[in-house]
C-alpha cells in the first residue's frame, strides 16, 4: 500500500511539473549544496548467513530505521551532525531545469529484536537447539543483533528536473522529479553466535531509486526542500564478523522521506 501511495504520488508531481511555466526554476550554470535529515522505511528481506562453520538463511525478515531524538548536543554540534539520519547532496544545472548531483543518504536499518521468522540451513555448532521443530527461530540478541546504523550509506549520483510553478517577489516555489543510481558504503553493527563483529566501512553492493519533491526558494539563494524517494538495494557482500570467510546478503526496497535546506548560487 505504502508503494501504491509513493507512486501516485509521482504521477501527480510528473502532471504539475507538465505545465507551462513562464521562467526557469534555476538557470543553467547554477550550483546548489544541501544538508537535511530523513526517514525512511524497509520491505521484509530474506537474509543468507554464511561463515566457516554455518550457513542458513532468515525469512521475511522485518526492520525499522532509528530516528534519533532531536537535541543540539546530536543535530547541531559539528562532532556529532552524522549521529542521525542525514542526507547531503551537491547538485550543478547544465541545462534550465536540468541538474546532475552526488551526495549520500546515511539512513539506518535496524532489525526488529525478538521476532520470529523461518529459517533454512544450519548454525554454528552448540546453537542448534534455537531451531524449533517447525524450522523456526527467535532472534534474540544473544544470537543475532543485526544493524547497518552507522549506517545504511546509499552514495549516489541523481537527475534531476525541476519546474517553477509559482513566482511572487522573493519567494519561488518549484516541484521536482529524479532518478539515480549509486553504491552502498554501510558500516554494519552485527554480532552472531558470539563471533567478534567486524567494525569498518565496507562495499556491499548497489542502489537504484527515483523520486519527486517540492522546492521553496528565497531570494534565490536559500531553500527548504522535501522529498519522497523510492528505490531498491542489493548488497550481495555485508561484512559481518572479523573474519573475512562470513558474509551475509539481503535485496529490499526502501522507501525515504527527506526534510533539507540549502544554498544556491549563479556564476
Amino acid at each position: 500500500m505504502r508503494h501504491k501511495i509513493i507512486l501516485l504520488g509521482f504521477i501527480a508531481l510528473y502532471s504539475l511539473l507538465g505545465f507551462s511555466q513562464s521562467e526557469p526554476a534555476y538557470k543553467k550554470g547554477t550550483f546548489y549544496a544541501l544538508w537535511g535529515w530523513n526517514r525512511s522505511g524497509y520491505t521484509n528481506s530474506d537474509i543468507h548467513f554464511k561463515g566457516k562453520d554455518y550457513k542458513f538463511t532468515l525469512h521475511d525478515v522485518k526492520a525499522h530505521d532509528r530516528q534519533t531524538k532531536f537535541s543540539y548536543y546530536n543535530y547541531i554540534r559539528i562532532d556529532r551532525i552524522t549521529i542521525p539520519q542525514t542526507n547531503f547532496r551537491i547538485g550543478y544545472f547544465i541545462k534550465d531545469n536540468l541538474a546532475v548531483t552526488i551526495g549520500v543518504d546515511h539512513m539506518k536499518y535496524v532489525m526488529d529484536e525478538n521476532q520470529t521468522v523461518d529459517i533454512d540451513g544450519y548454525v554454528k555448532p552448540g546453537f542448534e537447539s534455537r531451531i524449533k521443530d517447525d524450522n523456526t527461530i527467535k532472534l534474540t540478541n544473544d544470537f543475532l543483533m543485526y544493524e547497518h546504523t552507522d549506517g545504511l550509506n546509499y552514495i549516489n549520483s541523481e537527475i534531476e528536473y525541476y519546474r517553477n510553478f509559482y513566482h511572487k517577489g522573493i519567494l519561488k516555489v518549484n516541484g521536482l522529479i529524479g532518478g539515480g543510481a549509486g553504491f552502498l558504503m554501510p558500516r554494519s553493527n552485527v554480532t552472531m553466535m558470539g563471533n567478534e563483529r567486524h567494525d569498518a566501512f565496507h562495499l556491499a553492493g548497489f542502489g537504484l531509486s527515483a523520486k519527486g519533491g517540492l522546492d521553496v526558494n528565497l531570494w534565490n539563494l536559500f531553500f527548504l526542500r522535501s522529498e519522497v524517494k523510492e528505490g531498491y538495494i542489493n548488497m550481495p557482500s555485508i561484512r559481518t564478523t572479523k573474519s573475512s570467510d562470513d558474509k551475509a546478503k539481503q535485496a529490499f526496497w526502501f522507501a525515504e522521506w527527506t526534510y533539507t535546506f540549502g544554498f544556491n548560487w549563479h556564476f
